[in-house]
């Protein structure tokens, strides 16, 4: 599998995760660690001017629905 597909898969996957949830990925909970992890990254690296062009643009999209998301617990 070719490293776009990874992460075009990862994406769909982080994105479907959020919406299903309704939520961002937690750090204390162990299923979430693989979203958290490819998030922390990705972040990392758009920060840094590193990400591929061509994954700016959907990677924007999923932090702008991640921000609709933000600060939510259990009791909101």
């Amino acid at each position: 599998m070719k490293q776009e597909e990874r992460w075009a898969m990862m994406h769909a996957a982080v994105c479907a995760f959020i919406k299903a949830n309704r939520r961002m990925p937690s750090r204390h909970r162990i299923e979430d660690h693989e979203y958290l992890n490819w998030l922390k990254v990705n972040r990392k690296m758009l920060r840094h001017g590193e990400m591929k062009p061509e994954r700016v643009a959907p990677f924007r999209q999923l932090l702008d629905l991640a921000e609709r998301y933000k600060r939510k617990n259990q009791y909101g």
